[in-house]
C-alpha cells in the first residue's frame, strides 16, 4: 500500500515546549504520593545499596548458542556471592537477524524468544521461558536486573511502503540536497509471526523520520522523510549537525502514537517480566525530553523505583551534564570520560598522569549520577567505539571504580570471564581476540568492597605515577583501608588510616610485606611498579604471653613490653601485666595485630623499679586468625 505526505496521519508539531508534571500517585504504597526528587532518591539509594556493583552480562562477540539466559540462572549464586547486586542483561527481544542479532537491530520487542520470526523462535541469548527463569533465579540471590531498551530505531521490516523523502548530508544531517525523491522504504512492521499476541500495534512509514535506504533505488543514503511535522528534532546530539539520525527506520519521537506505543510497551514488559530497571541505549540521538515523560510514566504506572542508566556516549563531561539537566536527574549516565582516561593510561607506557586520572568525569563532578566502567561492548576490538584497555591496566582501573565511594561501579563479563574469539567483522579481517580472564582479582577487588570500602575517604591523587587513597570504615564495618597504585615505577606513600599502631596486609596479593601504622595513625604503604596493592586492617588476634621463671617479691608483678602499642612500644609503664595463677609461671591472653612480627620481653615491675628479661628479645609472628602462644624466661 502506498503512503504519501497528505495521507500523513496528524500528529504534534516539531519543538513543543516540554513542562515536567508531577508524578502521578501509584498503586504502590511504598511510591505513593512520592515527589520526582523522593523517587530519584529512592532509585538511587536502591542502586547503590550496600556497596552496589553490576555487570554488564554480555559482550558483542557472545556466542550465538541460545545459552545465555541459561548461563544467568546458573551462575545467579556465585555472582551474588562474589559481591555483584545487579545484572545488566542486554536487549532480549527479536532483532532483525533473529538468532544472530546482538540486540540492537530491534524489529520485535514483544516477541522475548516466543515467535517464529526472523527465522527462529529463540533470540541469540534463548527463550522467553529461559529469560523469565533467568530473571527469577537472579531475584531468588538477591540480584536486581537492568533490561536493555532500544527505541531509537526499528529494523528488518516486513514490507516496504513508498515514502516522499530528501536525501540529507551524512556529516551534516541539516542539509539537505537533490529534489525530494519517492523511495521505498522498509518501514512495514506487521509481525505476522506473532499475531497480535500481548499488542495489535502495527508500524508505519508515518512514525519514523527517516531510513538510510532507499529499495527501489539501490541507495543507501540518509533519507529524511517528508510530512507534516517530518524534521529531525531539535533537542539532540549535535555532531553531525544534528545527530537524530544515527540507522535503520528511526522512529518520530514527536507522534503521539509513538510515544504511547512506547509507554505501553513499558508497562508490559516491567509486569511481563519484573524487571527492576532499564539500560536505555542511544540516548543522545532520542529528543531529551521523550524519556523524562517515559520514566515519569513508567515508573508511576508500575510503582517501581526503576533505577536507569542511559548510554550518552560522549568524552565531552559538559554534554553530560547537560543531559542530567534537560532529564532532571532522572537517570545515571555512563562515565565515559572515566573510560577513556583507562584507555589513555593503558596505552601511555607510565607516562600518564596519574593524578588526573578521574579530571573531566562524572565520577568526580557527578558522582550519584555516575555508572563508572572499565569497558563495554561498544569499546571492544573492531567495534566503532573501540578503545581497549590493556590487560595490565585494567585491575587498577577496576580497583579505581570499585574501592573508591565516588559512582556505581559496572564490571564487563569479557573483563570477568575472558574470552576468546575470532571476529567476523569487516574492519577486522576474522581477527583472533583474547582478553585475559580478570575473575580471581576481581574477586578480591569485590570483597574488598563489601567488607573494607566503607566509610570516610582519604584522597591522595597528588603524584604523577603513584597515587592512593584509604577508607576509614564506619560502625559496621570498622577496619581501615588503603590503596595505592601506581603506572610506572614502585614506591610508596604516606597515608592517613586513623588508626594508631595497627597492622595492614596487602590482600591483593602483590606485595608481601606487613605495614604498621604509627602511633598517629599513619603509615607508609608500597606498591610494585606498574600494579596495585589493597591493603586492610587486620584485626587483633589473641596470643597467650607466658614468663617462665618469673620469681618475685612481695609488691613486684611480671609484665609484656613489646614493640607494639598494645605492649607499650616498649615503655614499662605501659607494659601488660600478667596473672600468676600457674606460679611462678606468669601468663595472659593480649590482642595483638595480626600477622605481625612481634618483638617483646618480660619484666618485674615495682614501683617504678623495672627488672628486664636477659639475652635477646623474644620474636614471633602472629597467626593471621585465630590464636596463638609466645613464651620467654627469666
Amino acid at each position: 500500500m502506498s503512503h504519501t505526505s497528505t495521507k500523513h496521519p496528524a500528529q504534534q508539531l516539531k519543538h513543543p515546549v516540554f513542562t515536567p508534571q508531577p508524578l502521578a500517585k501509584t498503586r504502590s504504597s511504598r511510591l505513593a504520593g512520592c515527589t520526582l526528587a523522593g523517587l530519584l532518591t529512592l532509585m538511587s539509594s536502591a542502586a547503590q545499596a550496600d556497596n552496589g556493583v553490576m555487570m554488564q552480562y554480555f559482550q558483542w562477540y557472545t556466542p550465538n548458542d541460545g545459552s545465555l539466559w541459561t548461563q544467568v540462572a546458573q551462575e545467579a549464586p556465585n555472582l551474588a556471592a562474589a559481591g555483584i547486586t545487579a545484572l545488566w542483561l542486554p536487549p532480549a527481544y527479536k532483532g532483525a537477524s533473529g538468532a544472530a542479532d546482538v540486540g540492537y537491530g530491534v524489529y520485535d520487542m514483544y516477541d522475548l524468544g516466543e515467535f517464529n520470526q526472523k527465522g527462529s523462535i529463540r533470540t541469540k541469548y534463548g527463550t522467553k521461558d529461559e529469560y523469565l527463569a533467568a530473571i527469577n533465579s537472579a531475584h531468588a540471590n538477591g540480584l536486581q536486573i537492568y533490561g536493555d531498551v532500544v527505541f531509537n530505531h526499528r529494523g528488518g521490516a516486513d514490507a516496504t511502503e513508498s515514502v516522499q523523502a530528501v536525501r540529507v548530508d551524512w556529516n551534516d544531517r541539516n542539509r539537505e540536497y537533490g529534489s525530494d525523491v519517492q523511495i521505498d522504504a522498509w518501514t512495514d512492521f506487521n509481525f505476522a509471526g506473532r499475531n497480535n499476541a500481548y499488542s495489535s500495534f502495527k508500524w508505519h512509514w508515518y512514525h519514523f523520520d527517516g531510513v538510510d535506504w532507499a529499495q527501489n533505488l539501490n541507495e543507501s543514503a540518509v533519507f529524511k522523510f517528508r510530512g507534516i511535522g517530518k524534521a529531525w528534532d531539535w533537542e539532540v546530539d549535535g555532531n553531525n549537525g544534528n545527530y537524530d539520525y544515527l540507522m535503520f527506520a528511526d522512529l518520530d519521537m514527536d507522534h503521539p502514537e509513538v510515544v504511547d506505543e512506547l509507554k505501553r510497551w513499558g508497562d508490559w514488559y516491567v509486569n511481563f517480566t519484573g524487571v527492576d530497571g532499564f539500560r536505555l541505549d542511544a540516548v543522545k540521538h532520542i529528543k531529551f525530553s521523550f524519556f523524562s515523560e517515559w520514566l515519569d510514566s513508567v515508573r508511576s504506572s508500575t510503582g517501581k523505583p526503576l533505577f536507569t542508566v542511559g548510554e550518552y556516549w560522549s568524552y565531552n563531561k559538559e554534554e553530560l551534564h547537560n543531559y542530567i539537566s534537560a532529564t532532571g536527574g532522572r537517570m545515571s549516565l555512563f562515565d565515559a570520560p572515566l573510560h577513556m582516561n583507562f584507555h589513555q593510561a593503558s596505552i601511555s607506557g607510565g607516562n600518564y598522569n596519574m593524578a588526573t586520572l578521574m579530571d573531566n568525569t562524572l565520577m568526580k563532578e557527578q558522582p550519584s549520577l555516575a555508572v563508572t566502567l572499565v569497558e563495554n561492548h561498544d569499546t571492544q576490538p573492531c567495534q566503532a567505539l573501540e578503545s581497549r584497555v590493556q590487560d595490565w591496566f585494567k585491575p587498577l582501573a577496576y580497583a579505581f571504580i570499585l574501592l573508591r565511594e565516588e559512582g556505581y561501579p559496572n564490571i564487563f563479563h569479557a573483563d570477568y570471564y575472558g574470552a576468546n574469539y575470532t571476529s567476523s567483522d569487516n574492519n577486522c579481517n576474522n581477527s583472533n581476540i583474547v582478553i585475559a580472564s580478570q575473575k580471581t582479582k576481581l574477586d578480591v577487588l569485590l570483597q574488598a568492597r563489601q567488607k573494607y570500602a566503607h566509610g570516610p575517604q582519604l584522597s591522595y591523587l597528588d603524584h604523577h605515577d603513584i597515587i592512593g587513597w584509604t577508607r576509614l570504615g564506619d560502625a559496621s564495618h570498622p577496619q581501615a583501608m588503603a590503596v595505592i597504585m601506581s603506572d610506572g615505577p614502585g614506591g610508596s606513600k604516606w597515608m592517613n588510616v586513623s588508626r594508631a599502631n595497627k597492622s595492614f596486609i596487602d590482600i591483593s596479593g602483590n606485595h608481601g610485606a606487613t605495614v604498621v601504622s604509627n602511633g598517629d595513625g599513619w603509615a607508609e604503604f608500597p606498591v610494585n611498579g606498574g600494579s596495585y596493592s589493597v591493603w586492610v586492617e587486620q584485626p587483633a588476634v589473641q596470643v597467650n604471653f607466658s614468663c617462665g621463671n618469673g620469681i618475685t617479691q612481695w609488691g613486684e608483678n611480671v609484665a609484656a613490653v613489646g614493640n607494639t602499642d598494645v605492649l607499650g612500644n616498649w615503655d614499662p609503664a605501659k607494659a601488660v601485666v600478667l596473672s600468676a595463677t600457674d606460679y611462678p609461671t606468669w601468663k595472659g591472653n593480649i590482642g595483638v595485630p595480626a600477622n605481625s612480627r612481634i618483638e617483646w620481653k618480660c619484666i618485674k615491675v615495682n614501683n617504678g623499679q623495672v627488672v628486664w628479661q636477659s639475652g635477646a628479645n623474644n620474636i614471633f609472628t602472629s597467626p593471621a586468625s585465630g590464636t596463638g602462644s609466645t613464651s620467654g624466661t627469666f
